[in-house]
């Protein structure tokens, strides 16, 4: 087995290997702007770093948000252009269970909130590092403060709104190394993994203007 995976749903683009052992190489950079632009060269840095060609991988890890449009297309779009053109299965993982599988903490429950912009945070509560309760929602932080009161919270989301997350510990970011040992974990378990399909948890910023009025030629 090796898996190459990859996130775009954060600020973070992120890369890694895994060869179902261990994390054999990975790379991360926050940069919410240039994920288009950092991502390719992050997976030549890892194959390099681990002096492997790309047609060694045997499947692909994709994470799938939650996250905003821009972002997510970039690592979704390139995790399937690779799976076409090697042949091998695309996996979804859900990028909030990422980070509460790389968070280390022991028993729950616990939080993991993103930062979903226009003061909201993408969160999901988890039972323990790899069992999520319900699933991922986006909300303004004063909206659940009574659902995560006394909850240690995970990811940058919680560091941003201190009111409603007191216990806001790291990682702040989700990184592919997780995103790849969760997989592989999942996998040689047997277990399904989801559809690399994005995670999107809101509606589209254009929409057609209520009261439209088509105008046609006479």
């Amino acid at each position: 087995m090796l898996l190459l995976a990859l996130d775009t749903a954060t600020p973070a683009v992120t890369v890694a290997l895994h060869d179902g052992s261990s994390v054999v190489a990975e790379s991360s950079q926050v940069d919410a702007r240039r994920h288009g632009e950092l991502l390719l060269p992050a997976v030549d840095r890892v194959l390099a770093e681990a002096g492997l060609k790309l047609d060694a991988v045997t499947g692909i890890v994709a994470g799938v948000g939650p996250g905003p449009y821009t972002g997510l297309r970039v690592g979704l779009m390139t995790a399937d252009t690779f799976g076409l053109a090697l042949g091998v299965p695309v996996h979804g993982v859900c990028t909030l269970d990422g980070l509460a599988y790389a968070s280390g903490i022991e028993g729950g429950p616990f939080v993991v909130a993103t930062d979903a912009r226009r003061k909201e945070v993408y969160w999901a509560r988890y039972e323990d590092v790899r069992t999520r309760a319900g699933e991922p929602a986006v909300d303004r932080p004063a909206e659940i403060a009574a659902q995560v009161e006394g909850l240690p919270a995970v990811g940058v989301g919680a560091l941003l709104y201190p009111d409603t997350f007191p216990d806001a510990r790291a990682p702040e970011h989700v990184s592919a190394a997780a995103l790849a040992s969760l997989a592989a974990e999942k996998l040689a378990a047997g277990e399904e993994l989801l559809e690399p399909r994005p995670l999107y948890l809101r509606r589209p910023d254009a929409q057609v203007p209520k009261n439209y009025k088509v105008v046609t030629p006479k």
